[in-house]
Formats: structure tokens, C-alpha cells, sequence
């Protein structure tokens, strides 16, 4: 427990009142009226209030002190980091020119009446490159040969994209002109209805480009060619690698449709499609945007050529980032850049490094420090008086105020020509708040206790916490040795799952296994929903903290990193609804009421996310259910385990039990109202 912290004065507001009171009968007992309403009464208390505001600020003294000591032994808070999105640019039509958007370019969501635009940057210059469809080739499967069939398709001949009788591999080329990296590409295919078998909205095809790592997959914007069965366009995302290569005797820059294995209960192609006329255009262009005010190029000053010397930022707080500062001094000579160190005591006195205080915007360079024989030693260089110190880049703002919902960031700040509208296909994410000095006196004891160094669970949350504050919930368990090879990404309605994350450590692991389990942030669609992607960590965020605390764990630790399971948990819920109610308004808010009670982020009983490992009960969900306005009597709640991956469900039970690292996902509920 916490060492209790002494009052320096005890007394109260009512403490100072009845003692001048007592004062008065004794000092002036002719004075005989102390109510409220006595006009002396109240001077008194009035003074009473001064006094206990300053017997407050008094007992505050141990708290300063306390803070003064997190200062000293280097205790700060942690900066906001800035969250970020995909942007695509929409062009208002094809142009025979590369349309360039350079860094810097603004999109923001709709300002409302209650809440201001959020604004996003983009962090790079995005080249939209024209294309033009120059090659169709077809390949019976991996391994053959493909077949040239550009010259039929422009004579308007009906040509089978796959082999007469379709199998998982057959494959249709289609050859750009040039490559188009990280660009939208409208594909228009004449096509007739021969593929017969399949379901149009899914059929078992995927669109792939090649980069210098192999195929990649393409996201689908649309299809509406219901899988090569009729006229109509596809609407691909290429990737950003995407390059120009050689498939058969050809240069191009190639983008592939592909036949896979039809999901289980669908049905393959029986027939090949056919296509008689194709061409391709580019339409768009995607890049990566921030949410954080860049600032160039700003002076700070001169140097006094005197060491420790401090400067400040006009604009604060300094959002996270790699760097979070770019730096020059100029020596006569040029501009030289110097490096913001976490700290300067590997520091010597050539190495150009300062520190960088994130919320207060703060460069110190290093400090000479006399030593017990005399000497000095001096911690990072001085820059020479007079020399001027600018900053060349930094960002500030950020925080959970970027994390906007996919689809909202649709209004195009900068003034780009061609660029007709833009949108962000999948959620902002990464926006974290500024560690307050409340949440930081909670931090220093565990810092202090695990001296960088992870050895208890708890060691091992803290530390993954400061590698990526950006990560909603983080779970350290002991892990089986013979499964800490991964982690689980997805329980399915039959128990089974799917494995993934990260691993490290080396050796036997013996029982010195630990599994870190990792939820990223998610930000619901307009409905309120999850999506079960959201949930999985991507390999650049699970990569961070696996090099972190690889470096902090101890020898002979093996390593799990990854997602934790997640078990689908579908709700068929039968109840009444009272006459006066509509039935539809109590069906959606008891769906509402069931997804935010499930939710892995932010459900539960005190709304902090489902508890790992909880098993969810029916009724325990009777109650939830009764608590929505409008119903009168919860008839039946029924529990299936399910797969959000293939929507497969399990059999109704009262009951679902989750293990240690397993987390509950809300998939597919479904709300039958009676009356209303």
C-alpha cells in the first residue's frame, strides 16, 4: 500500500467557523445571534472560506514535492500520438496526365453545429499516374504458360478467360501500359453470361498485382461485373509496390484475376466467362494522412555557446513520431542536423543530440557535469555562440479526436484540380491523448519498480504500453511452452482456431513462456458495430512492440505476441414489448444494448471492454434486455458460438465459456420483438 500522505493542516471550512464562534462567546458575549442570517455570521464564514483554501494549497506542498522527485529521477509524460487514415483522392474524370497532390494536402470530415473538423494531412506526395490497358494474357494454372490473347479481344472476340471447365488457378492477365502504385484502376470488361455457378455478390475470384515481393492482393472498391458474367466495371486498389514486370514475352504492369476455392456451401464456375472488350483507366489514388499540424522551418533563437543550454517550441504539445524533431544549427559552414535523444548520458561531447520534452516543447541541449576529480564532462555537444538553431520540422495536436469512422473524412480542404472527392475507406486509428499527471503518478512506481527490465505480468503490460500507447487493451498471461510459438487470431463456432502474431526468444522454453495479448484500436462504422478485422494488430504494430520488449525480457523467455482468441458469440433473442412502443425502435435498441454489452472494447459491467477469459451467460444478458425502454418481458435468450470469419454458428446453449486468453466478439445478433 501507498505510504499515507500527512495533512500539514487538518482544519475545515466548519472546523474554522466554530472555532471564531467560540472566540466571540467568550470576546463578546453581548453577541448572541450566530445564525446564518446574522450579517457577522457571515463574515465569518467568509473568512472561514479563505482560510480553507489556504490550509488546501498548504497540504498540497507533499504533492508538489512528489512531482519535483518524478522530475528528478526523469519521469515525463507521454505525448499524444496523432492518428491516421488512408485517404483516396476520387478524380472527377480520367486526364492524360499525371495529377501529382503534393504533402500537405487537407481533407477534414463535415464540421457540425456540436463538433469542429477534424483535419488530416498526408504525409507524402501521391502521383496519380495514367494507365492504359495494353496486354491480356490467359494461364490455365500455376505453372503454365500463359497464352496471348490481346489481338482477339481487340478484333471483338468473345475469348475464355479460364479453362473450359474452371479450376482453382486459372488465371486472366491484364497489362498496364505503366505501373500504377498505390492508385484506383477502373477495369471495363464486355463480358456475357457463360459462368454460370457461381453467386454474383462473392464470387470465388480474387484480384492481385504484382510488386517486387510477388502477387499482392488488390482491394475490390466494386464489381460489377457479378464475377465476369456481364458488362460492367471492377474498381481495383493497387498496392503500393506495384511495378512493371515480364509474364511471358511482355512488360507491363501487370494486375491478375484469379480463381480460388469457392467458400464452403458456395458453388464454383461450371463454365468459363467470356470477354470480348476490355480497357482500363486510372480514376484515383490512395496515401496515408495524419492528424497533426506540421510546423516548418521555425526559429528558436542563437546559441549562448554556455552548456545546457533550453529553448522552446511556439507550438505544443509535440505529437509522437520517428523523428519527433528535425533540427539544424547553423555553424557558418551550412546547416548541420542534430538528433533528439531520449537521454543524454551515453552522450559525449562531440555527438550532436538534445532533448525533447513532448508536452511543454522543451529542447535542452546537454549539460557539463564536474566530476570528483575536477574535471568536466560534457553530455552532448554545444553548439558555438552565436550559431542560429532552427526547427526544421515537428508535428503537434493529435489525440483520440482523430480516431474517425471509416467513410467520414470526405471534405477536400486544399484546393487540388481534377480531384472531384475524397473519402477514407477504413477507420483513422492510433489517435492517443496526452498522459495526464494523474495517470503519470500511477506510471512511476511501476517504472521504478521494473527498472525497464520485464519480469512480472504486469512488467510486461506496462512495457508494451509505453512501446504502442496506440493499443486499446493489452493482457500478459502465462502461455502453455509447447503453444508459444503464436498466438490465436480467431475462435471458431467448432473450437478450432486460426494462429498468428509473433514470436521471439530462442532456446528451450521450459516454463518461461509468456503470451502478450494485443486488442488494437477500433472505431465503429456510422451503426456502431465492430468489424472483426478491426480487432487483428497488423504486422507493423505487433513488430514494434515485439523488438521492444525483446530487448527487456529475460534471458530464456520465450515470447508470444499477437491477438488473443476471439470467440464469436451470437445472441437469438425472443421478447415482449409493451403496446404503447414500437416494435421496431425496441428491436434496434436491444441489438444496441446487446453489441455494447458484448463489445471487446468497450462493454462489460464497467464499460472498460468484455474481461478476458469471462464467460458470457444468457442471464446475465435477461437483465441487459429487461433495461431497455420499452420492453416489457425478456421471453427467451438463447447463446451460439460462432465464426465471425465464415458465419458459421453452433448450437444454442445458455452458456459460453472462454478461456484465459480468449475475448468475446458480438456477431450477428438477432432480436425477434412480440406486441408493440
Amino acid at each position: 500500500m501507498a505510504l499515507p500522505s500527512p495533512h500539514l493542516d487538518d482544519r475545515r471550512f466548519q472546523q474554522f467557523v466554530d472555532d471564531a464562534k467560540r472566540h466571540i462567546q467568550r470576546r463578546c458575549p453581548e453577541w448572541t445571534d450566530h445564525n446564518v442570517s446574522d450579517p457577522g455570521v457571515t463574515l465569518v464564514e467568509t473568512v472561514a472560506d479563505m482560510a480553507d483554501q489556504l490550509v488546501y494549497r498548504l497540504n498540497r506542498v507533499p504533492e508538489k514535492n512528489y512531482l519535483a522527485f518524478l522530475d528528478l529521477i526523469g519521469v515525463s509524460l507521454f505525448p499524444p500520438a496523432a492518428a491516421r487514415a488512408d485517404i483516396t483522392f476520387w478524380l472527377s474524370a480520367p486526364q492524360p496526365e499525371t495529377v501529382r497532390l503534393p504533402a500537405g494536402t487537407e481533407a477534414a470530415t463535415v464540421r457540425t453545429e456540436m463538433e469542429d473538423a477534424v483535419v488530416f494531412a498526408t504525409e507524402e506526395d501521391l502521383p496519380v499516374v495514367p494507365c492504359e490497358l495494353s496486354r491480356v494474357q490467359t494461364q490455365g494454372g500455376t505453372g503454365q504458360p500463359p497464352s496471348e490473347c490481346t489481338s482477339d479481344i481487340l478484333d471483338g472476340q468473345d475469348v475464355m478467360v479460364f479453362a473450359e471447365a474452371p479450376r482453382p488457378g486459372d488465371t486472366l492477365l491484364l497489362g498496364l501500359d505503366t505501373a500504377v502504385p498505390s492508385c484506383a484502376v477502373v477495369l471495363r470488361l464486355d463480358s456475357r453470361v457463360d459462368g454460370v455457378g457461381v453467386d454474383p455478390r462473392n464470387p470465388p475470384l480474387v484480384w492481385e498485382a504484382w510488386t517486387p515481393e510477388g502477387w499482392h492482393p488488390c482491394e475490390v472498391e466494386e464489381d460489377s461485373t457479378g464475377g465476369l458474367n456481364r458488362p460492367g466495371q471492377v474498381v481495383l486498389h493497387i498496392p503500393a509496390g506495384h511495378e512493371v514486370s515480364r509474364v511471358g514475352r511482355f512488360d507491363a504492369g501487370w494486375v491478375r484475376c484469379r480463381v480460388v476455392a469457392a467458400d464452403p456451401g458456395m458453388t464454383s464456375y461450371t463454365t468459363s466467362p467470356t470477354v470480348r472488350d476490355a480497357s482500363a483507366f486510372t480514376i484515383g489514388g490512395t496515401v496515408r494522412a495524419v492528424h497533426a499540424e506540421t510546423v516548418a522551418d521555425e526559429p528558436l533563437g542563437e546559441s549562448t555557446g554556455v552548456p545546457g543550454q533550453r529553448m522552446l517550441l511556439s507550438r505544443t504539445p509535440v505529437a509522437a513520431g520517428d523523428p519527433p524533431l528535425q533540427l539544424e544549427v547553423s555553424d557558418g559552414a551550412g546547416w548541420q542536423p542534430w538528433s533528439v535523444v531520449p537521454h543524454l548520458s551515453a552522450s559525449g561531447p562531440d555527438d550532436r543530440h538534445v532533448t525533447l520534452d513532448h508536452a511543454t516543447g522543451e529542447v535542452a541541449f546537454g549539460p557539463a557535469v564536474r566530476r570528483p576529480d575536477g574535471t568536466l564532462r560534457q553530455y552532448g555537444a554545444v553548439p558555438p555562440k552565436g550559431a542560429t538553431i532552427r526547427a526544421t520540422r515537428y508535428r503537434t495536436g493529435g489525440g483520440r479526436i482523430g480516431n474517425v469512422a471509416r467513410n467520414c473524412i470526405t471534405v477536400l480542404r486544399s484546393s487540388i484540380p481534377y480531384v472531384a472527392s475524397v473519402d477514407n475507406r477504413e477507420a483513422a486509428r492510433g489517435g492517443v491523448d496526452a498522459e495526464t499527471v494523474d495517470e503519470a503518478k500511477v506510471r512511476a512506481p511501476i517504472t521504478l519498480r521494473a527498472q525497464d527490465r520485464a519480469v512480472t505480468r504486469r512488467d510486461y503490460e506496462e512495457l508494451t504500453r509505453q512501446a504502442a500507447p496506440e493499443v486499446a487493451r493489452i493482457s500478459c498471461q502465462a502461455a502453455d511452452p509447447a503453444a508459444a510459438g503464436g498466438t490465436t487470431g480467431t475462435g471458431g463456432a467448432d473450437g478450432t482456431a486460426l494462429r498468428g502474431g509473433a514470436d521471439t526468444g530462442g532456446g528451450d522454453a521450459g516454463e518461461n513462456a509468456v503470451r502478450v495479448l494485443v486488442v488494437p484500436q477500433a472505431v465503429p462504422d456510422l451503426g456502431g458495430r465492430l468489424r472483426f478485422e478491426q480487432l487483428v494488430p497488423g504486422d507493423e504494430l505487433l513488430e514494434k512492440i515485439t523488438r521492444f520488449l525483446d530487448e527487456r525480457r529475460a534471458i530464456g523467455t520465450r515470447l508470444a505476441i499477437g491477438p488473443p482468441y476471439y470467440q464469436g458469440v451470437t445472441a437469438v433473442v425472443t421478447l415482449h414489448a409493451y403496446r404503447s412502443a414500437d416494435a421496431d425502435t425496441v428491436r434496434r435498441a436491444a441489438l444496441d444494448a446487446l453489441y455494447a454489452h458484448l463489445d471487446p472494447l468497450t462493454g462489460g459491467v464497467d464499460g472498460t471492454g468484455w474481461p478476458f477469459g469471462r464467460q458470457v451467460q444468457a442471464g446475465e444478458l435477461f437483465a441487459v434486455l429487461q433495461r431497455v425502454p420499452g420492453v416489457e418481458l425478456v421471453d427467451e435468450v438463447l447463446l451460439h458460438p460462432a465464426d465471425p470469419l465464415t458465419g458459421k454458428r453452433g448450437d444454442a446453449t445458455d452458456r459460453i465459456r472462454l478461456s484465459g486468453p480468449s475475448l468475446v466478439f458480438p456477431f450477428d445478433h438477432r432480436v425477434r420483438v412480440i406486441g408493440g
